[in-house]
């Protein structure tokens, strides 16, 4: 923790700003330094009130509106801790979750459940325009990010897109990766909401049955033929979902 007048001198550095703001700020610098790590317990109301010499409102605002903002979980009874930092994954494009892993310089793992051929049920045939109880392969994997469950990766796939689906090693090559080299991607269709974890869920991705997720259901075609259709299920305090559109301009 830092000393008493080392944050003060931070704190007087900002007097064109708010009290509460500038408190906000000298927390925020020993987060984004590194010095406050994920986890790590910052100084409580009445520490803050003692080492900066702000009021107890004042230092009650700075870390209401952190935890409001992401930045600190506030415990009842216990304190605030600087909250972990979320993966994040693009949300209209299709890309390859274990190279967004990889460009955080984290390492990705992923766990195969099923890989196997089954009957479409009238939802799946219908999403991959087959017949119902026609032939489909099916895949059901856990993406994790330096051993953290991120991503259930529940999959149907058409067979004659990908007739040789089955026989792929996807603790290796992910199912996107593969399948953008066997029918390469000419467009998609994506559903976001929000939904509560099912039972087997919660245990693929080790959480309570009382954590929010966020659930992508996503068509791919290639050419004119659907590829497959997934669902993608993330824990919502682990992951979030990004967008951006139209162009981006420097002044």
């Amino acid at each position: 923790m830092k000393r008493s007048g080392e944050m003060k001198r931070e704190l007087a550095g900002n007097d064109t700003t708010p009290l509460y703001a500038g408190v906000k700020q000298v927390i925020l610098d020993r987060i984004h330094s590194g010095e406050w790590p994920p986890k790590y317990r910052v100084p409580s109301e009445n520490e803050l009130v003692v080492e900066l010499g702000v009021s107890k409102m004042t230092a009650n605002r700075a870390l209401r509106e952190l935890a409001n903002e992401g930045e600190l979980v506030r415990i009842q009874g216990v304190g605030s801790f600087v909250a972990e930092r979320k993966g994040y994954s693009a949300l209209f494009e299709v890309r390859n979750i274990a190279e967004e892993i990889a460009e955080r310089g984290h390492v990705h793992e992923a766990s195969v459940i099923v890989l196997a051929q089954e009957t479409a049920s009238p939802e799946v045939a219908d999403a991959l325009e087959l017949e119902i109880g026609a032939a489909v392969f099916h895949s059901l994997i856990v993406h994790s990010e330096n051993g953290v469950p991120v991503q259930i990766e529940d999959r149907f796939v058409h067979p004659e897109a990908a007739p040789e689906y089955l026989a792929q090693d996807f603790t290796i090559v992910t199912p996107n990766a593969y399948l953008t080299a066997a029918a390469p991607l000419s467009g998609s269709e994506h559903v976001v909401e929000a939904a509560m974890p099912q039972a087997w869920e919660c245990k693929l991705l080790t959480i309570l049955k009382t954590e929010p997720c966020l659930t992508i259901r996503r068509r791919t075609w290639s050419a004119k033929q659907v590829v497959s259709t997934a669902r993608l299920v993330y824990p919502g305090y682990r992951y979030r979902l990004e967008a951006r559109s139209g162009k981006m301009f420097e002044e």
